[in-house]
């Protein structure tokens, strides 16, 4: 299917969300909120190690830190902030030599890439946000330096098939969420929808997502909570550069085709109490390669967030 017609999704979201701003307000408003705001530490890592297995494969981990100043009135947080992060992708078997690993496993891939962003929060639950992430695919992401020293460490297998890794190419990623609403049917329990999108020479998708949280619940991020929650979502795929490597670059060791509509179910809990904050869960996503057979291709991970505000 021609690639427009899923672009089409991401990039009307993107607009409809960036569409009113202009990139002095933006900084001009980061600047105020750097002055007035309080400022907030966010790590972010994915692994399926946390699982306590040896296995490596697929979406092997991902880290990121964010950087976040926060200006809250009470009916509404306003957040700017910027982002550096790492993502790393492997075959099915880390353990594989370089001349076993090809279609339709997944190629080698790392994406490093650091980025600007903005969100809104109301009280109502309604919330937009929206960012730019600048960075690289390929050698240059730095996949294999990390992913063998981390395996050092950790004692486990070291990764084989670096080798054969997608190539060198910058990236651009915009992205996009909106949250219009949310509902409390009881005390304790509230749904989220919202509605999300990227457009980028690396990634390009766009999808929808339900949240359902039950517990002491919190009007806006970063105030008092403890709950758990269920997040379920689909995203339907017209480029990804881990599989396919860069849009613009050719010679790749191997590419295989995407799944157009991948689905992602996340069980967790999440915490906030003071200037400590935690969230956990484990995600569940669908298998993203097209030739690969579904049993074979899903894939599970746990995904740990861990903020500090002084």
């Amino acid at each position: 299917m021609p690639l427009f017609r899923f672009c089409i999704p991401a990039t009307v979201l993107l607009a409809s969300l960036c569409q009113t701003v202009q990139a002095q307000d933006f900084f001009s408003d980061y600047a105020a909120a750097r002055t007035h705001g309080t400022a907030s530490h966010l790590i972010d890592i994915d692994n399926d190690t946390l699982l306590l297995n040896r296995n490596d494969g697929f979406y092997s981990s991902g880290v990121r830190y964010s950087h976040v100043h926060s200006v809250d009135s009470g009916a509404q947080l306003a957040r700017f902030g910027w982002r550096i992060g790492q993502e790393l992708y492997t075959a099915s078997d880390i353990k594989l030599p370089p001349e076993q690993v090809g279609p339709p496993d997944h190629p080698y891939a790392g994406w490093i890439y650091a980025g600007l962003f903005k969100e809104t929060h109301q009280a109502d639950g309604s919330a937009s946000r929206y960012g730019v992430d600048f960075g690289c695919i390929g050698p240059c992401a730095g996949g294999e330096w990390t992913q063998r020293n981390f395996h050092r460490l950790i004692d486990q297998p070291l990764p084989r098939g670096w080798s054969r890794q997608v190539r060198n190419e910058f990236g651009v990623v915009l992205h996009g969420e909106s949250v219009p609403v949310r509902w409390s049917p009881s005390p304790g329990i509230d749904i989220t929808p919202s509605v999300r999108g990227r457009f980028g020479n690396i990634f390009t998708d766009a999808g929808g997502s339900i949240l359902l949280r039950a517990g002491r619940l919190n009007a806006l991020p970063h105030h008092p909570t403890l709950h758990g929650f269920m997040r379920a979502s689909a995203s339907a795929v017209a480029w990804n550069a881990t599989l396919q490597g860069g849009y613009f670059s050719n010679g790749h060791p191997h590419t295989v085709k995407p799944e157009r509509l991948v689905g992602e179910l996340e069980i967790g809990v999440a915490w906030q109490e003071g200037a400590f904050g935690a969230r956990l869960g484990v995600i569940r996503r669908g298998n993203e390669i097209r030739d690969l057979p579904d049993a074979t291709g899903r894939q599970n991970f746990v995904r740990l967030q861990v903020s500090y505000t002084p």
